[in-house]
Formats: structure tokens, C-alpha cells, sequence
């Protein structure tokens, strides 16, 4: 990265909102990110020379107020480790200040580097980008196969009750890990059946950048029959060897 562009940071702490808008752009940051992220620099770079930058920043880091409160930081930081309480319980009470509270001030002033950073890096670097890519790729899969498997309009409830709602989610899970396991128990067989040392070294490097979350080859809007006749297997998938 050029150490020009290194100097700068990003308004706010990494929150999820803005971390989404970044990976759902297909285009990344060239775009449409750069026009609507502020960058920030260190207000000890204020007189440099940025007339050559291709990327300017447009305002500064309170880098001192980010040193007052970093003890304070550092506390917030193990209070979360710990365990003794949560995030959003420190933040909601940060946020129930009349004033902005000075630790809340040097949080989103600390946050404002590191998601410069992150802006900054993906600029650079082509293999960011498609890891990237390839998480959204994944995210979108799983999404699909739970619209597949949720039956009429997964994005609402049809339930009334919260117990009836995590009833139903719960079974979604459930159908979907079956699926998961029938599909690696499957693969695994398969593995196992090849000799030829090419073919099985394609099909593992078929299994490595794909997915066992398929469903392409199950009827889920059938009928289901789960007498004892219908359930016997078909295919001839031995069981999983189990270890003590």
C-alpha cells in the first residue's frame, strides 16, 4: 500500500451498517464507497503536501483524545472480554448521556482508523477484494438455501407466539442440517469409492471450492412419506464410523 494513503482514516467506529454497505457493493469501494466515506488523517500530517494524493482525506483524527481515553479503552475492552457484561449494554449507557461521553468520543475516533484502513486496503489489494467476493458468495448461498427450504414466504412469521417462532426456526435448522450431513456422508462415499488417484484429487478440489449446503437434487415442494417402507435407503450410504 502507498505509505501516502496509509495516513489516512475513516469517520466512525467499524459498525455493521457501514461494513454491509462496503461488502454489498459489487463495484467495492471505486465507485460509489469513496463518494459517500469520509477519510480522516492525523492532524500531525496537517502540513504535508497532498496535492499528488490520489486519494485525499477530508478531515482529521483527534488522535490526543483517542491517548487521553486509551486506558479507559483498554478497560472497556477487558470489561467485554471478561464477560461481565455486554457491548451494547456499555454503549447503551455511553449513549444515555446527555453530552457525548469522552470514551464514546475516543471509541469512534479510534474507529475511524481502523475502518480508513479497511477502505484504504481493499483500494490496494486485489486479493482482499475476492476474499471478499467469496464470503459475500457464501452469505447469498446460505440465504437462498433457507428461502429454498422455508416453505410459502420465508421473510415472514407465521407464527404469533415467540415459543411457536423458535419452534419453526428450529426446524428449519434442523432440515437444513439433515440435508448438510446427507450431502457429506454422500460425498464422503464417493471419496472413498475412487481408485484413480486424478479423479479423486478433482473431486476433492470440486468439494474445497464448493459448498454441502446444496439442495438442487432434493424435491423439497413434494410429498413426504415417512413410513418404514419409504425410508429405507436407497442410494447405499453406509453410516458414519463413530469414535469413542
Amino acid at each position: 500500500m502507498p505509505q501516502k494513503r496509509a495516513q489516512g482514516a475513516s469517520e466512525g467506529q467499524p459498525d455493521r451498517g457501514t461494513d454491509l454497505h462496503l461488502l454489498n457493493s459489487r463495484q467495492l469501494i471505486f465507485d460509489r464507497v469513496l463518494d459517500r466515506q469520509r477519510l480522516y488523517i492525523f492532524r500531525s500530517r496537517q502540513s504535508v503536501d497532498r496535492s499528488a494524493w490520489k486519494i485525499k482525506p477530508t478531515a482529521y483524527c483527534d488522535e490526543q483524545h483517542i491517548i487521553q481515553f486509551w486506558d479507559d479503552i483498554l478497560r472497556f475492552i477487558a470489561t467485554i472480554k471478561l464477560k461481565e457484561t455486554t457491548a451494547s449494554d456499555i454503549f447503551r449507557r455511553l449513549n444515555s448521556y446527555s453530552k457525548q461521553h469522552g470514551l464514546y468520543h475516543a471509541l469512534k475516533a479510534f474507529g475511524q482508523i481502523l475502518k480508513s484502513i479497511f477502505i484504504l486496503r481493499v483500494i490496494d489489494e486485489p486479493g482482499l477484494r475476492m476474499s471478499i467476493e467469496k464470503v459475500l458468495s457464501g452469505i447469498e448461498h446460505v440465504h437462498a438455501f433457507t428461502r429454498a427450504v422455508s416453505v410459502g414466504n420465508p421473510r415472514e412469521f407465521l407464527q404469533a407466539e415467540k415459543e411457536d417462532q423458535e419452534m419453526a426456526e428450529a426446524c428449519k435448522r434442523l432440515i437444513k442440517n439433515c440435508i448438510i450431513c446427507w450431502n457429506y456422508l454422500y460425498l464422503s462415499q464417493k471419496l472413498a469409492q475412487i481408485d484413480d488417484p486424478a479423479k479423486r484429487e478433482e473431486l476433492l478440489q470440486a468439494i474445497a471450492h464448493g459448498t454441502a449446503a446444496a439442495w438442487g437434487h432434493l424435491n423439497l415442494l413434494g410429498e413426504y412419506d415417512f413410513s418404514e417402507d419409504k425410508l429405507q435407503d436407497s442410494v447405499g450410504i453406509k453410516p458414519p464410523k463413530l469414535t469413542d
